[in-house]
């Protein structure tokens, strides 16, 4: 019987938990993403899933050249890795602006961006980037239906703009909209509520470029509504969770063909019933924002009922008479990848089923 792809030899030379993952897969799932979206320059991919150098090597060797990420650290990796343009999605404030004004000036060789929603923000960035000597792109960030952070489309936004373009130490580029919320199952109805809630980013480009501005620039979506921005032209998608894929969006973007390159390693490390194990996955191995049943999938064990965590254990329910014995190695696929690789200092990479060496998570540092 051919054994799961997942498999690892010499598996129990590994400590656990760990996150392993299989490049090849990775490989696969980046030249799939360039597949479905027509032309690598109508990419623009998001590092928060992976947050390493060697990841970002594997999309530019590819043809991928402008990324979008959420944090200092993972603006400053870019940077390092040669990156020639980056969109920092986020509107940054406080120490945060003066820190993203030191990563431009310690990697001048990649072109930085960033997002405003307010007219406040966006003078507090015309002072501290016109003071360092700078003008950096700025997209406008909307909100067209996420409700975290962004403008809803209107006139407020042309005012914005144009606000923007006469401000020192800035210059508008384009418009921001990410659409997470869209996690309809049903891709066909998940089509149609991505397109209308689309529309009036559509109408606000034609509407700024009528005003005599150079056509914005549309950064759009993320992962759940890839399939949907990668059918039309004059946007870049933002996928990110599709480098390794993880068990949520295998079950609700069925129609994207990205396959699990992330898996698991965690033990068996005590049977304290005889219906109970404890495995060695605790909230500090895998992310725990999801309900308990939905953190980590167990494909050889799908028998297993997840009955408590803590920061160190996971315990599960398993039939009576089960099999399993302390020291027992499980792999499991993460429902949520993006947080529970930032729970790792490195993963582990395996090639033909050999762990070869390891990736740092270099971006996971705040600092």
């Amino acid at each position: 019987m051919e054994k799961p792809w997942y498999h690892i030899r010499r598996a129990g030379e590994l400590d656990s938990p760990a996150l392993v993952i299989y490049r090849s897969r990775v490989a696969e799932n980046i030249r799939r993403m360039v597949e479905m979206a027509g032309d690598p320059s109508r990419l623009r991919p998001h590092i928060k899933t992976h947050k390493t150098a060697e990841g970002i090597r594997m999309m530019m060797d590819a043809g991928v050249l402008k990324f979008k990420c959420a944090t200092i650290a993972e603006a400053a990796l870019l940077g390092r890795t040669g990156a020639p343009d980056v969109l920092l999605a986020y509107q940054p404030h406080g120490p945060k602006l003066k820190r993203f004004i030191e990563v431009i000036r310690n990697y001048p060789l990649s072109g930085y961006a960033c997002l405003v929603d307010n007219q406040h923000s966006a003078e507090m960035m015309s002072v501290a980037f016109a003071g360092a000597g700078l003008k950096v792109p700025v997209y406008i960030d909307l909100n067209i239906g996420m409700n975290r952070t962004g403008i809803r489309p209107g006139p407020e936004v042309i005012e914005l703009y144009r606000h923007c373009a006469s401000l020192p130490g800035i210059q508008p580029r384009g418009l921001h909209a990410y659409d997470g919320h869209q996690r309809n199952p049903d891709i066909v109805q998940r089509t149609v509520e991505t397109d209308r809630d689309f529309a009036p980013v559509l109408s606000l480009q034609s509407a700024l470029g009528a005003e005599g501005f150079e056509r914005p620039v549309i950064v759009a979506g993320g992962s759940p509504s890839f399939a949907v921005h990668a059918r039309h032209n004059g946007r870049e998608c933002s996928p990110g969770t599709c480098i390794f894929w993880d068990k949520g969006y295998s079950d609700i973007c069925r129609e994207q063909p990205f396959e699990p390159a992330a898996v698991l390693i965690t033990r068996v490390v005590s049977l304290p019933t005889d219906t109970r194990i404890c495995l060695d996955l605790g909230h500090k191995a895998v992310a725990a924002e999801n309900e308990l049943g939905r953190r980590v999938y167990f494909p050889e064990a799908p028998e297993l009922v997840p009955v408590g965590q803590s920061e160190e254990h996971l315990v599960m329910e398993a039939p009576t008479g089960h099999p399993y014995c302390p020291g027992d190695l499980l792999y499991g696929i993460p429902y949520h990848i993006c947080p529970t690789v930032a729970l790792y200092d490195k993963l582990v990479v395996v090639e033909d089923g050999e762990a070869i060496g390891f990736w740092e998570v270099a971006a996971r540092h705040r600092w």
